[in-house]
């Protein structure tokens, strides 16, 4: 289970947040002592950090420079400004990626489920109940067989499979094809979701996607 780490003064937002890593599935981490945030850092070893730009005595952007210094854990950089020279000035302080505040949950979740695959491009396969996916080649390998998958298959797939055990929505499915430059009807979404189940069933793994009326669907 991947560490998120939350470092943000204001309490509403933060358990906000924490609800929602829990949620989708990750370990949520609050940060607390604000004076000694980058050796709490260092000592937490976060997978992936939510760090607000304005922070108790430190500038989040500062806080960052001296991160880069140690860490190359991935940085979201959270903050309720909209200025082009904020975004910058993130990126360039070696932030992965920035969003404003207010946001969409999903467009975060999004955004963090990007930030940590581009975080471990060399995860190449994974594992589920019995079979492998390869993810560079977009198959399953199962019986000694290779089941091909489309372009839109895989990428629903490996969404599931970073969000075992949750409901993911129709919404969020939809949304992260059309991130993918693969836009997606709600017709051909479901269209989808049939074949990757019945090539799941077919490799071993019956009942692998279940649907939840009027929610989503859910990857057990």
């Amino acid at each position: 289970m991947k560490k998120i780490l939350i470092i943000e003064d204001d309490k509403v937002l933060v358990n906000e947040l924490y609800d929602l890593l829990k949620n989708a599935s990750y370990e949520p981490l609050v940060l607390n002592d604000f004076k000694n945030a980058l050796e709490e850092i260092l000592v937490l070893k976060p997978d992936l950090l939510l760090l607000d730009i304005n922070i108790p005595y430190i500038n989040g952007q500062l806080l960052l420079q001296n991160l880069r210094k140690q860490s190359n854990v991935p940085v979201i950089m959270v903050t309720s400004k909209n200025e082009e020279i904020d975004e910058v000035l993130a990126i360039s302080c070696g932030a992965d990626d920035y969003i404003t505040k207010p946001y969409q949950a999903n467009i975060l979740l999004l955004r963090i489920a990007a930030v940590l695959r581009r975080s471990s491009p060399n995860q190449e396969f994974y594992s589920y109940k019995g079979i492998m996916i390869n993810m560079q080649k977009g198959v399953i390998l199962a019986n000694n067989e290779e089941i091909v998958l489309t372009k839109n298959e895989m990428i629903i797939l490996n969404y599931l499979l970073s969000h075992q055990n949750r409901i993911v929505t129709r919404d969020e499915l939809m949304t992260v094809l059309w991130n993918n430059n693969e836009y997606i009807n709600d017709n051909a979404l479901t269209v989808n979701i049939s074949r990757l189940r019945a090539k799941l069933i077919s490799a071993g793994c019956p009942n692998a996607i279940e649907t939840r009326k009027k929610m989503g669907y859910i990857l057990s």
